[in-house]
């Protein structure tokens, strides 16, 4: 499966089959971790067969069942850490998915367990990633048009569309889709802009789908279409 594929192929899944991750699946995610920890400056850790952090009352809201493996999202406190970790953290999402497995993004229904993690000075946890292996392969969502979130017209290039249909199927928050792209004409002799931008949410989390759903542009566009603005 490429990640294109993958982007098609992902649903948020919150139901996993009661198997550990088989250990070519590990040693694959943990080069991949070691790979996105070093260019976006993160402390992402795997954590396997530890039920205790869904198993609270926040996470049987959530519908989450079976879940024992799963990302913490850690990193050095920064104005710009939600959206590092939400672009960083859906390249290791899509990239699961291309090895089988199953994920869903968690901002709230999971519990902390003290001793399963490193948490070094001045670090913070912004979010769990549940992975395994999904009783289901998720359910698709509704999703917004391409001209509620973009400048999409006859004018823009084809590849600027690509991108923003690739966007849209990023996962947020509440499924909120509280971002744009705005494709901008090239400067003399430079490839066209981009400007990617958050909205408003009393939920929150928009930074974190921002850097989720830039990837997920870039992949459909083709980083060598454009730059951003």
């Amino acid at each position: 499966m490429t990640l294109q594929e993958a982007i098609q192929a992902r649903h948020s899944v919150r139901a996993y089959k009661p198997q550990p991750l088989e250990d070519a699946h590990v040693r694959a995610l943990e080069e991949k971790i070691a790979e996105v920890n070093r260019e976006g400056r993160l402390h992402i850790q795997l954590i396997q067969n530890e039920p205790k952090a869904f198993l609270g009352p926040f996470a049987r809201y959530g519908k989450f069942r079976g879940v024992t493996n799963y990302l913490v999202m850690i990193g050095q406190k920064a104005d710009d850490l939600d959206d590092r970790i939400g672009y960083y953290g859906e390249q290791l999402v899509l990239f699961a998915q291309t090895l089988g497995l199953n994920t869903c993004w968690v901002g709230l229904s999971y519990t902390k367990i003290p001793g399963t993690y490193v948490l070094n000075d001045g670090e913070a946890i912004q979010a769990y990633i549940s992975i395994g292996y999904g009783e289901t392969q998720g359910v698709a969502h509704k999703i917004k048009r391409i001209d509620q979130v973009s400048n999409v017209s006859e004018d823009t290039p084809d590849w600027f569309r690509r991108g923003v249909e690739a966007a849209l199927l990023a996962p947020t928050a509440v499924n909120q889709q509280k971002f744009s792209f705005e494709f901008l004409p090239a400067e003399e002799g430079q490839l066209p802009r981009v400007r990617a931008k958050k909205g408003f949410s009393l939920i929150g989390y928009t930074h974190m789908d921002l850097g989720i759903a830039k990837y997920h542009f870039e992949l459909g566009a083709g980083t060598e279409n454009f730059r951003w603005a």
